[in-house]
Order: structure tokens, then C-alpha cells, then sequence
């Protein structure tokens, strides 16, 4: 009798965050983990930069050569709302994930030192702290605010539902990076994002077919009255208006759309994934193994992280003369 290919169910959660608040949007992702739980969900992904926010439209007050006061002020302010790792917060996480036996995965704004990061943490059912992956490439105005990750946090889990890892938003347009994850024999692929443009689902599709795995993208679904009253953005003030209008999904690993992209709002979207799906992929295609050309394309990866500055213990020996 032929083995029983395992069967997992997902849920990638399309929601907005209590922007700059990280406590309530704690208790948020308390209640909508418990939601996609009684779903029956195993894997629970959540957007990109959750906590505590993606400040869509803020300036902080930076044109070239010049900073403001208010600015520097907004960037306290979410500098304020950052997580530390590890820290309260992901205490906090962990304790989630445990409490609905869930792995979840979800973006925050890491806070290390005076800089920030977009990060993704890793939690596992028994609540433990499984690791994180920091943005490698912010784009555009985002590098005025968050700094660049290294290859030090490209991790893939070796998990009991699949190999989990993620990557964020438009690093998902970095073939290298890709590659990587690849390499590393991601199954379950994440890729919690700010993007809600058309294009954005068939480059889903495309990892998908590429990378021969499931890929479960999720995006924030935030109305302007989600966001503090003061904040001030180009995109308009009225309580309805759209700052982020989701389109989250999940692809199988033949490009086919298993759920979504929704665009109507706050929800939960959830599938079923059997994991055979990807030995059936990649029977035909596997970009890392038969249908690579190692004789012709190799790719070097730096995983190590750089300090900025390296003390006298750090140096590596010289030799007596």
C-alpha cells in the first residue's frame, strides 16, 4: 500500500494591526491566532510589519538634506512601539503560539539598539522561539527607517508539518534570494508583504512554480481610521479610506490558487496543503536539483553576521615574531 502523503491546513490572516500600539495589537494577534485555531489551523502567517505597523504614506519629515522635528518625533514613536527579541513581546508571542498549538509566523518591526528592522519571527506550538529572518533589502523610503538584514537570518525550520521559512514583500523579486530558500528546501514558503498591486499574484504563482512549494502570502487589509488621528499621510483623512487593500493567498506548488486573493477586507483565509503536492512538482522541475546547471551557475552565500565593530577578543591571532 502506497504511504499516505501528509496533510496540513494553513491560515494566513488579513488584518490591520493597532498602528503604533504594540500591547492592543498584541491582544489582537491573541484573538485572531485563536480564530484561525478553531479553524483547525496548524501554520498561522500574519503580514508583514504587524507589529506595530506598516506606516504607509509617513514621510518622517525627510527630504534630502534635511530632517524635521516632527519627524524625528514620529520616528520616537515607533521606535517606541518596536519589539525586542528577545523581550516581553515575544514572550508574549510564544505564549500564543502554545496556548493554540499553532506554528506562527508574523511580521514585526524589530528593535535592536537605535535601529529598527523588518523582521519575521518563528514560534513553535510548544512556544518556543525558533528564530527570525530581518528584511535584506528595504525599498525605497522604507530605508529611511528600517536597516538592512544580513545572511545570518535566512533561516529555513526543519519543522514535523513541512520546512518553514519566509521572506518578505518585494525581497520576493531577488532571484539569489530565492535561490536560497531553495536551496534550503523550503516547503511551506511565506511571504508576508505591503503589496497589494495586481502583479503581486501571479509573482505568487511564479514562486510557487519556481521554488516548487507552497506559498502562503499575506498582506494587511487597514482603513485610515485604523491609524492614529494625528497621523498624517498624502493618501487622505477619511475614516473608510483604503491604506492597504490585502489580496492575501495561498498557491500550491503547481501555481494553482488554493484561497484568495481577497480584497474585501479583514478575514481568515485557510487551506488545506498536502505536502505530496511538492514531491509531484518536482518531478518535472527541480530548480536546485535535476534541472540545475552547476557547471554553468553557482551561487555563493555570505551567512555570516558582521559587527560593526570588532573588539580585541573578536581579532584573529597573529603569530609572535
Amino acid at each position: 500500500m502506497a504511504l499516505q502523503p501528509q496533510i496540513i491546513r494553513a491560515a494566513v490572516v488579513q488584518a490591520a494591526p493597532i498602528a503604533f500600539d504594540r500591547e492592543r495589537t498584541l491582544e489582537k494577534v491573541r484573538a485572531l491566532t485563536a480564530d484561525a485555531a478553531n479553524q483547525q489551523a496548524q501554520l498561522v502567517v500574519f503580514p508583514e510589519a504587524f507589529i506595530a505597523g506598516y506606516p504607509r504614506g509617513l514621510s518622517f519629515g525627510a527630504v534630502v538634506g534635511d530632517r524635521s522635528a516632527e519627524g524625528r518625533e514620529q520616528y520616537r514613536c515607533y521606535w517606541e512601539s518596536a519589539v525586542d527579541i528577545p523581550g516581553p513581546a515575544t514572550e508574549t508571542l510564544g505564549q500564543i503560539a502554545a496556548q493554540n498549538r499553532v506554528y506562527l509566523v508574523i511580521g514585526i518591526i524589530e528593535r535592536d539598539g537605535g535601529t529598527l528592522y523588518c523582521t519575521v519571527a518563528f514560534f513553535a506550538p510548544d512556544g518556543a522561539y525558533l528564530g527570525k529572518h530581518r528584511k535584506l533589502m528595504p525599498t525605497a523610503s522604507e530605508r529611511l527607517i528600517w536597516g538592512f538584514g544580513d545572511g545570518s537570518t535566512l533561516p529555513v525550520f526543519d519543522t514535523p508539518i513541512g520546512k518553514l521559512g519566509a521572506v518578505i514583500c518585494w525581497e520576493n523579486y531577488m532571484p539569489l534570494l530565492r535561490m536560497t530558500m531553495y536551496a534550503k528546501g523550503i516547503q511551506l514558503y511565506c511571504a508576508p508583504t505591503a503589496d497589494g498591486r495586481d502583479g503581486w499574484l501571479a509573482s505568487m504563482q511564479h514562486i510557487a512554480l519556481e521554488g516548487r512549494c507552497f506559498v502562503l502570502s499575506c498582506n494587511q487589509f487597514a482603513r485610515r481610521s485604523d491609524y492614529p488621528t494625528d497621523y498624517s499621510t498624502t493618501f487622505g483623512d477619511a475614516p473608510e479610506t483604503i491604506l492597504s487593500r490585502g489580496g492575501s493567498c495561498i498557491i500550491d506548488p503547481l501555481g494553482n490558487i488554493l484561497v484568495g486573493p481577497d480584497y474585501t477586507g479583514e478575514g481568515i483565509l485557510t487551506a488545506n496543503l498536502d505536502l505530496g503536492d511538492i514531491a509531484r512538482g518536482k518531478y518535472d522541475f527541480d530548480v536546485v536539483g535535476h534541472y540545475a546547471r552547476p557547471d554553468v551557475f553557482r551561487l555563493h552565500v555570505m551567512e555570516q553576521s558582521r559587527s560593526a565593530v570588532v573588539g580585541a577578543s573578536d581579532a584573529i591571532p597573529t603569530k609572535e615574531p
